[in-house]
C-alpha cells in the first residue's frame, strides 16, 4: 500500500498549498447547499402535523447537533494520531476543531431550547440527551482550556489529546440516550438503516442542509488551519517567501 498521501498530509507546506485549490470550490458548494436547503426548509416544506411551523428549526438544529458530535470524533481521532505518531498536522487539526465544535454544540443547545419551549413548555429540562450535549460542550471548553494553560505546545497537544480520547465515551451516550432512558427528546428521525420517519418534502431539504453544514465546517476548518500554519511556521523559509511575495 502506498502511504505517500499520508506523509504528505503531515506536511504543513503541502497542506497549505493544496487547501488553497480546494477552498474556492468548497465555498461555492457551501453557499449553494445552505441557501437551497434553508430556503426550501423554511419557506417551502409543509408544516408538521402536530408541531406546525415550529418544527422548521430542525433545518438548523439537526445539522448543528450532527456536526457537534462529528467534530468531536474528528478532534479525538486526530489528537490520537498526533499522540501516537507525533504528526504536527494532526495536532493542528485537533486544536482547530475544538472552537468550531464548541460553536456547533452551543448552536444545537440554543436551537434545541427554542424548539423545546413551544414543544415541551420549557426552555430547558435535565433530559438525558440535553445533559449529555451540555457535557459535550464542557469537554470542548475543557480541551481548549487545557491547551491554553500549558505553554509548551507539544505537551499541550498530548495532554488535550488524552482528554479528547477519554471524552469519546460521551458520543455513544448522546446518540443512544433516547433509547436507553425515558426522555422527552424524540428518537432519531434519520437512521442509516431505516427509511426516514418524515415525508420526503421534509427530509430532502434536511439532507441538503446537513451536506451544507458539513461543507461549511470543512471551509472554516481549512481557514483556521491555514491561519494556524502561518502562525506556527512563520520562521520557516517557505512562509517567509510566501509573505514576501504578498507584499
Amino acid at each position: 500500500m502506498n502511504w505517500t498521501w499520508f506523509h504528505k498530509l503531515g506536511s504543513p507546506k503541502w497542506f497549505y498549498e493544496i487547501s488553497s485549490r480546494w477552498l474556492p470550490w468548497l465555498v461555492i458548494l457551501t453557499i449553494l447547499l445552505l441557501v437551497t436547503g434553508v430556503v426550501w426548509g423554511l419557506a417551502f416544506a409543509p408544516a408538521e402535523r402536530f408541531q406546525g411551523n415550529s418544527y422548521r428549526i430542525i433545518f438548523i438544529h439537526v445539522p448543528a447537533a450532527f456536526l457537534a458530535q462529528a467534530t468531536y470524533v474528528l478532534m479525538a481521532i486526530t489528537g490520537g494520531v498526533g499522540l501516537i505518531w507525533r504528526m504536527k498536522m494532526a495536532e493542528l487539526v485537533a486544536s482547530c476543531c475544538a472552537p468550531i465544535g464548541a460553536s456547533f454544540t452551543l448552536l444545537a443547545l440554543l436551537t434545541g431550547a427554542i424548539w423545546g419551549k413551544p414543544t415541551w413548555g420549557a426552555w430547558w429540562v435535565w433530559d438525558a440527551r440535553l445533559t449529555s450535549m451540555l457535557i459535550l460542550l464542557f469537554l470542548y471548553l475543557g480541551f481548549m482550556a487545557l491547551q491554553a494553560s500549558i505553554d509548551n505546545m507539544k505537551t499541550a497537544a498530548r495532554a488535550s489529546a488524552v482528554l479528547a480520547l477519554v471524552g469519546l465515551v460521551n458520543i455513544p451516550i448522546i446518540k443512544y440516550s433516547v433509547d436507553w432512558w425515558f426522555t422527552l427528546h424524540q428518537t432519531a428521525s434519520i437512521k442509516l438503516t431505516e427509511k426516514p420517519a418524515m415525508p420526503a418534502e421534509m427530509y430532502y431539504p434536511l439532507f441538503i442542509c446537513l451536506a451544507g453544514f458539513y461543507c461549511f465546517f470543512t471551509v472554516v476548518l481549512l481557514l483556521r488551519l491555514r491561519t494556524e500554519i502561518l502562525h506556527r511556521e512563520h520562521k520557516t523559509g517557505w512562509v517567509k517567501a510566501l509573505m514576501s511575495n504578498k507584499r
